[in-house]
């Protein structure tokens, strides 16, 4: 009997796991790529809702089972002494898996996303919410979050190249080495669970499955980092300068001229901070990249600012490099990406720069940052440039090998 039961949960979890959601198709489609998104991060409780029955199993439990958490606004959910309790109801130890019936038919903090939720310990009495789902439905919420409502169909459809190879990349990269593969916020893409989702997000999805960018000698061409940011400026900066990765062709610096001049970014006005403010960002900016980090940054010695200087700039004339003095006279070489971070680091609502494309300018007691251009890092697809070549009538296609010069769309499942 006991033999039994355990194949008639295993039975019952393979229906629930392929079961249909709206539209046609299982929970986690076979043969499309996961994704596993950090939607929330050492949490000490959430709160679980759903509409029926979800199926809950434990890393200290032989199979998964049934557990009714109540509709909106549920229950808390929390992790005490590595025991997990809902509501009073102990759900077992180690890493916990909730799998609803069917797509949201559970929520996470009032959210609901497609896929499945894993609850993975980060201490005795803190854990990370993982959000288990397929490459395609999780794009679905993160094009429409990426991109203006108003924007055209085909940057919508480039977008999702972009985002798909990005996510992959990601996946068999930076995730293999842990629980999870990206955030559920800028620092990867942004990503707003079901209800972001949107028809034009879905079609254009849906219109490029499988697609990814890849680049390499024919025959073996491979996917890379596909970045893309919000507006380059019209002068993009290579991910070996903006990041320090390797150097490829797709991913170099490229002039576009005023294809992004409808952008509201395009060009900033001046943006003065105060020095003693700037010290104040910079400080708890290294802070906290040490600790992510575990290696102290050099900045974190840094005694006070005097002044901000370029230091080199690549051959399109973006800055690369700055030289941050402070006021002892020591001076600091930062990659531009990390100043643009610094600056705009814990800001409590005062002024921030939206690119590092710009020119400083020292004062007395501020810096002004002058003739700013671009939104963002700058690397790769800028995404107002390819609103613009979708506005004149381009191929998604089309729009996509022109950000990654050199690349080819390669069909990944």
């Amino acid at each position: 009997m006991f033999v039994l039961r355990i194949f008639l949960y295993c039975v019952l979890l393979s229906l629930m796991v392929g079961c249909a959601q709206k539209g046609g198709g299982p929970l986690i489609p076979r043969g499309v790529p996961v994704i596993r998104v950090r939607i929330f991060q050492d949490c000490k409780q959430i709160r679980v809702a759903a509409d029926e029955n979800v199926w809950v199993k434990s890393a200290s439990d032989i199979t998964p089972h049934p557990v009714a958490f109540p509709p909106a606004p549920g229950s808390v959910l929390k992790l005490a002494d590595g025991m997990w309790d809902a509501g009073g109801v102990k759900l077992g130890t180690g890493e916990l898996v909730i799998t609803p019936a069917k797509v949201g038919a559970a929520s996470i903090n009032g959210n609901s996303y497609r896929g499945r939720y894993r609850l993975v310990p980060t201490s005795a009495n803190t854990f990370d919410v993982i959000n288990d789902v397929d490459v395609d439905s999780y794009l679905k919420s993160v094009i429409p979050v990426e991109l203006y409502s108003s924007w055209a169909d085909e940057t919508y459809k480039a977008q999702a190249i972009a985002a798909r190879t990005y996510a992959i990349y990601e996946s068999k990269t930076a995730g293999a080495k842990r629980a999870w593969d990206v955030y559920a916020d800028e620092r990867s893409q942004m990503y707003g669970g079901i209800s972001r989702e949107t028809s034009k997000s879905i079609r254009a999805v849906d219109a490029t499955a499988g697609i990814v960018v890849a680049y390499g000698k024919p025959g073996e061409e491979r996917i890379f980092k596909a970045y893309y940011s919000s507006c380059c400026g019209g002068k993009t900066q290579s991910a070996h300068d903006a990041f320090g990765d390797v150097y490829i062709p797709p991913l170099a610096e490229y002039d576009r001229g005023s294809t992004c001049s409808i952008s509201p970014r395009f060009q900033w006005p001046t943006v003065t901070i105060p020095k003693d403010e700037l010290a104040r960002r910079i400080q708890a900016w290294a802070k906290r990249r040490s600790e992510l980090n575990g290696t102290p940054r050099p900045e974190l010695k840094m005694q006070g600012v005097s002044r901000i200087d370029l230091a080199y700039l690549n051959k399109l004339d973006r800055p690369v490099y700055f030289y941050v003095t402070d006021k002892k006279g020591n001076r600091f070489m930062m990659r531009a990406e990390d100043l643009r971070l610094a600056i705009s680091f814990d800001a409590q609502k005062g002024p921030t720069v939206y690119s590092a494309f710009f020119t400083p300018v020292n004062g007395t007691d501020s810096i002004s940052f002058t003739n700013g251009r671009g939104f963002g890092h700058g690397v790769g697809l800028c995404q107002w440039c390819a609103q613009r070549q979708g506005q004149a009538g381009w191929r998604h296609e089309d729009i996509v090998l022109s950000a990654y010069p050199g690349a080819k769309l390669i069909r990944a499942y």
